[in-house]
């Protein structure tokens, strides 16, 4: 959106919550695993499922082996009475966008976002090659982590990183989450072996079950519900071609558009929640997102510690603007990604009002 259209009315996260994230949440379903992260966040701002006026979600029926199972999600909001309510297959990042969207027509002035995943069931590495383009590249079956090796290994030949700056990364990424009690991984873990060369076991984000929901809110009822909120200055998503071989797999031009668009390069931010499932993808992002290194880069531990497909990008929002309200940030940027190799971005830029 331009600098017109944020402006025409402010939005803002007043709550977040998540699960504790885990190798597999077998022992229950996907709205017994949401149902303690709803009542949560709307408990952080005195809310009940009757005052909010807009529902949005965020999943993949893939994840799920079965057609519409959003549906069966709702039984954990409550839909009766009837409620207005919207779904995106996609990550709950996405979600929020079309919640935000929402609430800038004036139609609704809270909206609650939420969105969850199950990886354990099956193999998430074979779901993934879902993405890919049906007739010439997905009959191959390459995963997830295949393509993520070719990217960092064309980022290795191209100087922009090696095997030990890669490894850096993902012991950065889980010493930062041991402050983090949902993180699924946390403090030392070895950087293991190879899972496809270059990438190793610490490169790669851990296989997991976690669902995550934020509230929104308008103008002054923002303010009514949280102490500082964490304003949207601004959010925009782009996309890279679907075919891998005409994109550069160093760089993301999608990303960087999405930044320049939702004001990023405005002002400097002091923190970044990037959702990074491979370490070689925040080498990429910290240069399309122009990141300095006195900026904070997933102080959560981000999706290396805690990947739950379809709400991970949901969760870096939240993390933000987490931190927005614990006075830790003043102006954070979230990213989400969706896709192989960061095909398509999204960035939203969070403020807290001036101390």
């Amino acid at each position: 959106m331009t600098s017109d259209h944020r402006a025409a009315r402010d939005i803002a996260v007043v709550a977040f919550a998540q699960t504790g994230h885990r190798r597999s949440t077998e022992e229950s379903s996907e709205v017994e695993m949401l149902m303690p992260v709803l009542h949560e966040v709307l408990d952080r701002t005195g809310l009940r499922t009757a005052d909010i006026g807009f529902t949005c979600s965020g999943s993949s029926d893939y994840l799920a082996g079965r057609a519409f199972s959003f549906t069966l999600a709702l039984d954990g909001v409550g839909a009766w009475p009837p409620i207005s309510e919207s779904h995106v297959e996609m990550d709950g990042a996405w979600a929020l966008y079309e919640a935000w969207t929402k609430l800038l027509t004036g139609e609704a002035d809270t909206a609650l976002v939420y969105s969850y995943g199950k990886c354990s069931p099956g193999s998430v590495r074979d779901v993934l090659t879902r993405q890919l383009d049906p007739y010439y590249v997905a009959p191959l079956w390459p995963d997830a982590v295949a393509l993520a090796a070719l990217q960092a290994q064309a980022l290795i030949d191209a100087g922009h990183t090696d095997e030990p700056a890669l490894a850096a990364v993902g012991a950065r990424s889980r010493a930062d989450a041991g402050a983090n009690p949902h993180a699924q991984l946390k403090g030392r873990i070895p950087q293991g072996d190879y899972v496809v060369r270059p990438l190793r076991t610490g490169d790669c984000p851990p296989i997991g079950d976690g669902a995550a929901a934020v509230v929104l809110a308008a103008g002054e009822r923002a303010r009514e519900l949280c102490e500082r909120p964490a304003w949207i200055r601004g959010i925009d998503h782009r996309i890279e071609a679907h075919a891998l071989g005409v994109r550069d797999l160093t760089d993301s031009p999608s990303a960087r558009l999405a930044a320049q668009r939702a004001g990023a390069f405005e002002r400097p931010v002091d923190t970044a929640e990037l959702h990074a499932p491979f370490s070689s993808q925040e080498v990429v992002l910290r240069k399309a997102l122009r990141l300095g290194d006195d900026v904070r880069v997933n102080p959560s531990g981000g999706a290396l510690a805690a990947n739950p497909v379809m709400a991970a990008g949901l969760l870096r929002i939240g993390e933000a603007a987490a931190a927005v309200h614990r006075g830790e940030s003043d102006r954070a940027l979230a990213h989400a990604t969706s896709g192989p190799c960061l095909q398509q971005n999204l960035v939203a830029v969070l403020e807290g009002d001036p101390r």
